[in-house]
């Protein structure tokens, strides 16, 4: 899709509950744009991405530095950290959570970072919206998936396209990493479809995926915002 990235993909395209399809040059997501060289630049261009949310820690972001604001100054760059402020500190609050479960604790622990980074997407200018994180798999997945049951997407396609990301990093992750052992690398980007299904009986408990959006502080017409941006 862009020459670069491994993880990448438009939101479009997915089979609704009732019988219809998402929509699509809407949403995409994928993994660091930093790995983006001249011709993937073009071609984020050329889709017509209008913005970018960067989902990584201040540390991550000065690390591999975003080259979007430079390269495509006609797109609205914008970096808001999703898993608490550091990542030492979202260490500390995550100690021995399954992966399974890993997008519940999210959901239940960090509704705040979660409001302010869907509140950004629902006031975001029309066009084709791209968010990621580091392998865009794990932050870039769950905000994905919460867009996907909002907009009612089928159970089994959400969970299917979060654990698409570990087939897509597999390769890629093998060889960036020769000496370190496969089976560390394989399980670092285990991405359960069981992550997906406990997310949304999480949200089935709390009243359904409105009422989740309603309780972390998103007015109505932010949760229409988002809900818009995969369903006409």
């Amino acid at each position: 899709m862009f020459p670069g990235l491994f993880n990448a993909r438009d939101l479009g395209g997915l089979p609704t509950t009732d019988g219809g399809q998402t929509r699509a040059r809407s949403l995409v997501r994928a993994d660091d744009l930093a790995q983006l060289d001249a011709a993937g630049l073009a071609a984020l261009e050329a889709y017509g991405i209008r913005t970018v949310l960067d989902l990584r820690w201040p540390e991550e972001a000065a690390r591999y530095g975003s080259p979007v604001s430079a390269a495509l100054p006609s797109v609205n760059y914008s970096r808001i950290s999703l898993l608490t402020h550091t990542e030492d500190e979202w260490r500390l609050r995550s100690r021995d959570v399954a992966k399974e479960l890993w997008k519940c604790t999210v959901l239940e622990r960090l509704r705040g970072e979660l409001r302010r980074v869907l509140a950004f997407i629902a006031a975001a200018e029309p066009g084709p919206l791209l968010f990621h994180c580091v392998a865009g798999k794990d932050r870039t997945g769950l905000i994905a998936a919460l867009l996907e049951a909002l907009a009612g997407v089928e159970p089994a396609a959400i969970a299917h396209d979060y654990a698409a990301s570990a087939d897509n990093l597999r390769g890629e992750y093998l060889r960036r990493y020769p000496n370190s052992e496969p089976a560390r690398i394989l399980d670092a980007l285990r991405c359960p479809e069981a992550g997906a299904y406990n997310m949304l009986k999480f949200l089935d408990d709390a009243g359904g995926v409105h009422a989740y959006l309603s309780g972390i502080g998103l007015a109505p017409e932010q949760i229409a915002a988002l809900r818009s941006r995969l369903r006409a």
